[in-house]
């Protein structure tokens, strides 16, 4: 889920850049701050989309960049574990596929594709299910459910797991053949009275 969170922090106008206009230095520093961070109550901080700084800063003995409060706002991504997302593979391997979900991939396991005995092509790149001769390759585009998530500490981006093996759920061309199939099925003779 993509949400738009306002903060308040304290940031360091450095000596240097004294002179500066005071919101492009202030956005500067918050974007080096924040932007690309995974962080547990935030999400996946994506980007800074407003900022205000405070003209009135403090000085700290010992350090000679003044110190500004900051108001702004991050647009992030926090994927939540039930949630119901699209995104496009963009990689296969034997183990399963990484799908593209804003701005992370995630991975969508064999076991987690579909109700079949799936096969791995290595030449092709792509996951075939036995019995359904379904195919899954880079480009297609998926609909899937969270079911698992590990935001990153220390520098590691984290980890999302995907399933798509449940109703209204999986590659969105079987999809629509599925729905396609029961629109086609003609209806049950009615009984005259």
């Amino acid at each position: 889920m993509f949400k738009l969170i306002t903060l308040q922090d304290t940031i360091r106008i450095p000596p240097e850049t004294f002179g500066n206009p005071l919101e492009k230095v202030g956005r500067d520093q918050v974007k080096q701050k924040y932007e690309g961070i995974v962080d547990e109550e935030l999400g996946y901080v994506i980007a800074v989309t407003g900022i205000e700084v405070s003209p009135i800063g403090k000085i700290i003995p010992g350090d000679g960049a003044t110190y500004h409060k900051v108001n702004f706002s991050l647009l992030t991504f926090y994927p939540i574990i039930q949630e119901i997302v699209e995104g496009d593979v963009v990689e296969i391997a034997d183990f399963g596929a990484f799908v593209r979900i804003g701005p992370v991939d995630a991975l969508l396991h064999v076991s987690q594709l579909m109700d079949d005995y799936i096969s791995y092509d290595e030449k092709q790149g792509v996951l075939l299910g036995k019995e359904s001769k379904r195919k899954l390759c880079s480009g297609d585009q998926v609909r899937a459910r969270i079911t698992a998530v590990s935001l990153g500490r220390a520098g590691s981006s984290g980890k999302i797991g995907i399933t798509a093996r449940q109703p209204f759920l999986g590659k969105l061309e079987w999809l629509d053949m599925d729905q396609n199939k029961t629109e086609k099925k003609p209806d049950a003779p009615k009984e005259q009275a």
